[in-house]
């Protein structure tokens, strides 16, 4: 048995035809079928049941198609641990840094072009973790942390914008005062979830002799977004980028809300070539 011919049979289980599987191998519809029928010989059994119109798979090959399959995964992972590489970076962050990351790793591996960067989609909390433990190089979050280990060095400032369905009262409004919005209900994640809005949402009406009238918290499975479409009187607190069809994005009048963007590291951690230009290029991208 060769890995080969498992390749050739995990094709012909995926295609449930010799002639496409041929194709997707690039070898000739003979040569696979050759090839199938050493593997049934070398196994002593029928892998297919063959017709003109048909390739139907044996109880034997349900039972060989996930080993075959782990076979070559193992081939293939055996294959990049010998294989010479250059230089690695692991940047953790979500989506909603995924433009600018992107143009920061696309600068940082014109000027490194052996350099390896992974951009890793992971939870808040999954960010720190990852960098603590060393399976992360840096993460970007919004805010700050305070853990022993850890190095903040911070980026660029991002400005936040009053978000409300098209449907809202003041939605046509170019900005909009704390007080006005005070009428209305704010629709936040729970605290726990977005300790970092709620403290800017404290700071922004600390002087005001008025409070926000929070709405329901928004459930970890529903966007602000779409919560806004439900309750047209609602209002939220968005990053600037996150725009949607169907909201609204209004300025607050006097002092604009904005966050600051940081990288956290490892407070040990070498700074290699790479990771200076990587950073360099997210503070200016």
């Amino acid at each position: 048995m060769e890995l080969r011919q498992l390749t050739y049979f995990v094709a012909v289980c995926e295609e449930l035809s010799f002639s496409r599987a041929a194709t997707r191998c690039f070898i000739s519809q003979s040569a696979i079928s050759h090839q199938i029928a050493r593997l049934e010989h070398d196994l002593g059994v029928q892998l297919f049941e063959r017709s003109t119109r048909s390739v139907v798979p044996t109880d034997a090959t349900t039972r060989l198609l996930p080993l075959a399959k782990q076979m070559l995964s193992l081939e293939s992972a055996i294959r990049a641990a010998v294989r010479a590489s250059g230089p690695r970076i692991r940047l953790a962050a979500n989506m909603s840094f995924a433009t600018r990351s992107l143009s920061a790793i696309a600068g940082a591996r014109e000027a490194h072009p052996g350099a390896e960067i992974e951009f890793v989609i992971k939870p808040f909390r999954q960010r720190i973790a990852a960098v603590a433990d060393g399976d992360c190089d840096l993460a970007l979050i919004r805010g700050s942390v305070d853990q022993p280990g850890l190095s903040v060095e911070k980026l660029w400032v991002e400005d936040l914008v009053i978000a409300t369905s098209t449907a809202h009262p003041l939605a046509g409004r170019d900005d909009v005062t704390l007080a006005e919005l005070g009428d209305y209900p704010l629709l936040l994640p729970p605290e726990q979830e977005q300790v970092l809005l709620h403290n800017v949402v404290r700071k922004a009406f600390a002087d005001l002799p008025t409070r926000p009238t929070f709405g329901p918290p928004i459930p970890p499975d529903h966007t602000a977004t779409m919560e806004l479409i439900n309750r047209p009187d609602a209002w939220t607190i968005l990053y600037a980028d996150s725009q949607t069809e169907g909201i609204a994005t209004l300025r607050l009048a006097g002092r604009p809300l904005r966050i600051p963007v940081s990288a956290v590291l490892r407070s040990d951690a070498r700074r290699s070539p790479i990771l200076e230009t990587l950073l360099a290029a997210l503070h200016s991208a």
